[in-house]
């Protein structure tokens, strides 16, 4: 039940989450692989690096909702006692600057080269 959920998700990303997904991809010639949507504990993660144990959200205007934050709280918790380390980017960052996002993503992924 969660691969076809999660292959819904895939068909049916947001215009923030396809830009970003169309940057990560860029990253494969380095040897960086990242899933979408890639169902993990319950839940559907945005993005996920698992050779380098990294998962990108991109959060809407709803995760600033007192709720969603509280469920965020609770699922970052238990990536990070998986070993990921979660790097939340607002649709706003993406839309400003894709440039510093792709930045914080390289940083966090511990990726910097040349070519950026």
């Amino acid at each position: 039940m969660s691969t076809l959920r999660a292959r819904t998700f895939r068909s049916n990303l947001t215009r923030h989450e396809a830009c970003v997904w169309g940057w990560l991809k860029t990253l494969r010639r380095d040897g960086l692989h990242f899933r979408r949507q890639a169902p993990f504990r319950g839940y559907f993660l945005d993005f996920v690096c698992f050779s380098r144990r990294l998962v990108i959200e991109i959060d809407g205007e709803s995760h600033g909702l007192a709720e969603q934050r509280r469920h965020d709280a609770v699922r970052d918790a238990v990536l990070r006692r998986e070993g990921f380390r979660v790097l939340r980017v607002t649709n706003r960052d993406v839309d400003q600057s894709m440039t510093g996002v792709a930045d914080a993503i390289l940083d966090a992924l511990g990726a910097r080269s040349p070519r950026n």
